[in-house]
């Protein structure tokens, strides 16, 4: 499926689907971020929404939750699979995001994408 600009709600899963969620969000523009996580992870990331139009249907206690830096964002993975589906901003703690590689139906090769600046927001060197 080719991803445009709706907000419908979305479903999505990590990989081992203990921890599944839906999402009402657009799907572009994507992000990819250069702070050191991100350039690690190399997820490509939905635009930031508000943390009511996220929910998790399953798995909640499969999430585990990291934290760096200036620890203001939190980033969730599973504890099984590694996967990481979605994370609070650090930008803005009222905003999240997405791991548009974990929604389904949606094909994160066939978009283009933006640079979000994670790196500039450090205050620490290479973070």
């Amino acid at each position: 499926m080719q991803a445009e600009a709706h907000t419908e709600t979305l479903k999505g899963s990590c990989h081992c689907k203990a921890v599944r969620f839906e999402v009402k969000t657009p799907v572009v523009p994507a992000a990819r971020c250069n702070c050191s996580l991100c350039r690690r992870k190399g997820a490509l990331m939905s635009p930031p929404f508000a943390r009511d139009q996220l929910t998790v249907t399953q798995g909640e206690d499969a999430l585990t939750l990291y934290q760096f830096n200036t620890r203001v964002a939190r980033h969730f993975f599973c504890k099984h699979c590694g996967i990481y589906p979605f994370h609070q901003t650090r930008k803005d703690a009222a905003l999240w995001r997405v791991n548009i590689g974990c929604l389904e139906g949606i094909d994160p090769y066939t978009l283009d994408a933006g640079l979000s600046d994670g790196a500039s927001l450090s205050v620490v060197e290479d973070a």
